[in-house]
């Protein structure tokens, strides 16, 4: 195996490992897998929208659309997996990842069962445990969902 594909290998993350970055569970966790990541830069994300997710029932019965909340929440999980890369730390029992601002939020096209959402993150800037990250999430190459987010990580006990 040459350098460029162990590279490759060590910088993508299966569900197991998304699981270790992430606090979120079960109708929560909005993330399948991480492709590609540059820790303190960027990382890339998707997530498979099926008929089966649990808001698809009351969102809407007669045409099921992926919530745009949850895209900006996706994309919010794809920074917290990004900021815990960074600092080389995992989520604890003594504090949480916070979604503490958005701005510039923009919803282009309708997420429906069968899409697979394409999640791009990158750092603009950090300021001790403040993030601001632009975001960005598309289906078949086309952009859905934009916004710039920002989390902070804050001590709960």
């Amino acid at each position: 195996m040459s350098n460029d594909n162990q590279s490759k290998e060590m910088s993508s993350m299966d569900i197991y490992e998304v699981m270790k970055h992430l606090p979120h569970r079960y109708p929560f966790l909005l993330i399948d897998r991480v492709l590609d990541y540059t820790a303190g830069e960027r990382l890339t994300a998707i997530k498979n929208v099926t008929v089966n997710e649990p808001f698809f029932p009351g969102h809407f019965p007669h045409r099921p659309v992926f919530p745009g909340v949850l895209m900006l929440e996706a994309m919010a999980q794809a920074t917290g997996i990004l900021a815990f890369k960074t600092t080389e730390d995992l989520p604890s029992e003594e504090s949480l990842y916070y979604f503490v601002g958005i701005d510039n939020a923009r919803f282009k096209k309708p997420v429906e069962p069968g899409d697979q959402l394409l999640m791009e993150v990158e750092v603009v800037k950090r300021k001790r445990d403040m993030w601001k990250f632009k975001a960005t999430a598309t289906v078949d190459g086309k952009v859905v969902c934009s916004a710039d987010l920002m989390c902070a990580r804050k001590d709960i006990s």
